[in-house]
């Protein structure tokens, strides 16, 4: 099982598609951000995330 990221929203996940946008995921991602709070969180609130997850920071 390979993690892939959204190439939208850079949610990762191990589908072949994002759960969240529906679109096509990457196995071609790099750094790992983990959203517990959103609300709270300036990183979140810098790159538009709603949703607590992981996140790739780069996605190609």
């Amino acid at each position: 099982m390979s993690l892939k990221s959204c190439t939208k929203c850079n949610r990762i996940t191990t589908e072949e598609r994002c759960p969240i946008c529906e679109l096509p995921t990457s196995t071609n991602w790099s750094g790992l951000l983990i959203i517990i709070d959103p609300e709270q969180s300036d990183i979140a609130h810098e790159l538009n995330i709603n949703i607590p997850g992981e996140y790739a920071l780069r996605v190609r």
